[in-house]
């Protein structure tokens, strides 16, 4: 029986691509390219209303967006709650840990 066992795990090893696709279900569509809008769209909340003026003082530049700090966004005129969620996402989303999705998710 440890010997059926132990071919089966073979099998599975030596051709992974034979049984069903590994986490199909999770497989939800991702943007291609993450701009400013985009980014602010995916974290929603509210935060997507602050789009045109933050596109404006970072150039277009997500990656400036990233490395923008609290202080910064205030002098924008961005709410606490809502630099909090910027700041938050944009932690997550240098870590790899988060990314916005191709289509807005509805919010209760």
């Amino acid at each position: 029986a440890a010997l059926a066992c132990a071919s089966n795990v073979r099998s599975l090893l030596l051709h992974p691509g034979d049984g069903a696709p590994a986490r199909s279900f999770y497989s939800q569509p991702y943007q291609p390219k993450v701009g400013v809008v985009e980014f602010l769209n995916g974290v929603g909340k509210g935060v997507e209303t602050h789009a045109a003026k933050l596109e404006e003082a970072v150039g277009g530049d997500l990656q400036r967006l990233l490395e923008t700090r609290t202080l910064r966004l205030k002098k924008l005129g961005v709410p606490c709650k809502h630099r909090k969620l910027i700041l938050s996402f944009a932690h997550k989303y240098r870590l790899g840990l988060w990314k916005p999705w191709a289509e807005a998710r509805k919010v209760q």
